[in-house]
């Protein structure tokens, strides 16, 4: 959307790519993301920028600028949307997702949770982990991606299946559809699929200008996957708050 940068459908193709992870399945995964300006527009020329597999679009209007990255891959760090104000507040993202995608909290990653683990020439510790996923393509998975953002709780409490807390079970306020983010001023938020999506790795650094997509994990860190079909008792529920 020109005025907001928002996006809609957002849609990986199946077309045949050695990374597919849709088993050649027309796979739309947000139905949008939604940045909320707060009464302010982009109205100014529209920026575009190629280079190699990578695209960056630009718009500003008065108070406000959007940054959009992306990456033609099929899986990895493929997209980011970098809002910028004048009053320097930040940003409410909204990410919907599509029909027959859902959120879900990794069994894979409770399994694991407080083992500490290789990464790069250090170690991390495996925390919690928010996937979404479908029960189409048994290598589809993804996440959202923050950098200086924080998730927004919307009262869809879950106790999920979680063996190393007390009593077997953690409780997550996540809705099961969508997801609501506050981004700061010249932070971003993003989406990682595939191996990225369920690699145990440190948070995203502090970053608030020129921050850029990463693409793929390259061996650096232990991918611990994601079950399928996810079970009953994983999936986020209800889908929507309310």
């Amino acid at each position: 959307m020109a005025g907001t940068f928002g996006i809609q459908d957002y849609t990986f193709t199946g077309a045949p790519n050695p990374l597919d992870m849709t088993g050649g399945h027309r796979t739309v995964v947000f139905a949008s993301k939604t940045p909320d300006h707060r009464g302010l527009a982009l109205t100014g020329a529209v920026s575009v920028s190629l280079a190699g597999d990578n695209i960056v679009i630009d718009r500003a209007g008065p108070g406000v600028s959007m940054k959009i990255q992306a990456k033609d891959c099929a899986n990895g760090g493929l997209f980011q949307m970098e809002p910028a104000r004048a009053d320097g507040t930040r940003t409410r993202i909204t990410h919907t997702l599509a029909d027959g995608v859902f959120y879900f909290d990794n069994p894979n990653f409770r399994a694991r949770e407080g083992d500490v683990v290789p990464y790069k020439d250090t170690t991390v510790t495996v925390t919690p982990r928010i996937n979404f996923g479908n029960d189409v393509s048994d290598r589809f998975v993804g996440r959202d991606s923050p950098q200086v953002a924080n998730r927004i709780l919307q009262g869809c409490v879950n106790n999920v299946p979680a063996p190393r807390q007390p009593g077997g079970t953690a409780r997550v306020d996540h809705c099961g559809g969508v997801s609501v983010w506050d981004v700061a001023s010249g932070g971003r938020m993003g989406a990682v699929f595939g191996e990225d999506a369920t690699e145990v790795a440190p948070p995203a650094t502090t970053c608030i200008q020129n921050c850029t997509a990463q693409n793929r994990v390259r061996g650096r860190g232990v991918i611990l996957g994601f079950p399928f079909p996810v079970p009953a008792a994983s999936r986020l529920q209800p889908r929507f708050p309310g």
